[in-house]
């Protein structure tokens, strides 16, 4: 029995070590189409994930397009109604999901890879990506229930303030719509507006495809092959304006009768890719990025009781995405709890972490790394991220040796290059804040 357990850990063990390096291999399709695979044959499963360059960035005039377009992939499709394709993805035990944010829209799939499952798993996930029929009672619900989520964004605190922020933050940049929409957008929205948008988006040239599972190369390409052929070869979607810096900073005080003020607080910040990335990802996990063991908790939570929560994150995305900073207090503590925040920035800006807080987070961020990728679905979630954004197919393989290269020297330069204090945007929403 102790022998029996010790090989099991011990393959536990090289499971996750494999895991955290997975040999990532890439090739092109026919019609153009980028494909990344790994081969995972420990589960007889595959993940399989497809994901276009259409998100709310390319909504134009009509904010929610990307979105609704999306979600009405699989409300019909190849002569099937929404619920035969439920049932046809349920009889093999199959998953299925769509997903749209502002850079990216995306449908995915899980399955069993044996043959006939899975076989019958493709077919039925290529008709939804390839022949959707955008069936009018479908839209009709769908747009129905976006409205009625923009009403309720009115009773939300968090929500208005994400909006005010991205609206400021973003200005006459695209990443300043709201992948919900709005709700004069939304309104105008016709079934012929969403098949234009998935016509022009949803093509070969635009897509990328991630494979993770118990497949080899062979089976890859031809799965990959057999999802978009059916689709138009088109064109990849031009490339997104620059996102200006911001040239002074903005403050919304926006009254909400509510008896707790929600502050958010933060410039454009960096891309995928950029070279800034590591030393800002680094710091940033020490100032606000680690939860209750960063500094910005140490000083608003700890010291002064202002806030359960507050944090600061990057979020990179094709062009500069926000650098934000969050909390929630009373009504009467919101300035104070404000004037905490930016001065622990201004402060981490001037002096930098200690050795020691560099290096817990060095070991905290890579001693997680191995949870990262310790299963197929989150693999495919590091391939989509590393083929939509153009990034090194070494990425996840360097990804450790480039966290614990980094400097306190190197964050306190990057810090004062990219962030500054004096040129932030800042939304308050609660009862009278001031």
């Amino acid at each position: 029995m102790v022998t029996r357990s010790i090989f099991l850990i011990l393959t536990l063990l090289l499971t996750l070590s494999a895991q955290a390096s997975p040999d990532i291999e890439y090739w092109k399709t026919s019609s153009g189409a980028r494909v990344y695979y790994v081969s995972a044959p420990e589960l007889a499963m595959v993940d399989i994930t497809v994901v276009f360059d259409a998100g709310a960035a390319r909504d134009s005039e009509l904010s929610g397009t990307a979105l609704l377009t999306n979600a009405m992939l699989n409300e019909g499709a190849g002569g099937l109604s929404a619920d035969q394709l439920a049932v046809a993805f349920d009889d093999v035990g199959a998953q299925f999901s769509t997903s749209s944010v502002r850079d990216m829209a995306q449908l995915s799939m899980r399955s069993l890879t044996d043959e006939t499952i899975l076989e019958s798993t493709l077919q039925t996930f290529g008709k939804i990506l390839t022949a959707p029929d955008f069936p009018q009672a479908g839209f009709d619900r769908l747009k129905k229930q976006m409205l009625i989520g923009l009403q309720a964004e009115k009773q939300s605190p968090s929500a208005i303030a994400s909006r005010a922020f991205y609206k400021y933050l973003f200005q006459d940049h695209p990443y300043a719509n709201m992948p919900a929409g709005d709700e004069h957008g939304v309104e105008q929205l016709t079934i012929e507006s969403l098949k234009t948008f998935y016509q022009q988006y949803y093509v070969a040239a635009n897509a990328v495809i991630v494979l993770v599972g118990d497949i080899d190369q062979s089976q890859a390409k031809a799965i990959a092959e057999q999802l978009v052929s059916p689709l138009a070869v088109g064109n990849k979607a031009e490339n997104l304006p620059a996102v200006k810096s911001l040239t002074k900073a903005k403050v919304d005080l926006i009254d909400y009768p509510s008896s707790q003020t929600h502050i958010a607080m933060g410039q454009p910040g960096i891309n995928r890719g950029d070279a800034d990335y590591f030393a800002l990802y680094v710091g940033n996990h020490i100032l606000g990025g680690s939860g209750l063991v960063s500094q910005l908790s140490n000083e608003v939570r700890e010291k002064r009781g202002l806030s359960y929560s507050v944090y600061s994150y990057f979020r990179p995305m094709r062009e500069l995405g926000p650098y934000q900073f969050g909390l929630q207090t009373r009504n009467d503590q919101a300035k104070q709890a404000l004037d905490v925040m930016q001065q622990t920035l201004t402060n981490f800006i001037k002096n930098g972490p200690t050795e020691a807080e560099l290096l817990a987070a060095k070991q905290n961020i890579t001693g997680g790394f191995a949870l990262r990728v310790d299963s197929n679905s989150k693999i495919a979630g590091y391939l989509t991220m590393i083929g939509f954004y153009g990034l090194p197919v070494d990425y996840l393989d360097s990804f450790k040796d480039k966290v614990n290269a980094i400097t306190i020297e190197q964050i306190k330069d990057a810090f004062s290059r990219r962030v500054n204090p004096e040129k932030m945007v800042t939304v308050l929403v609660g009862g009278k804040a001031e």
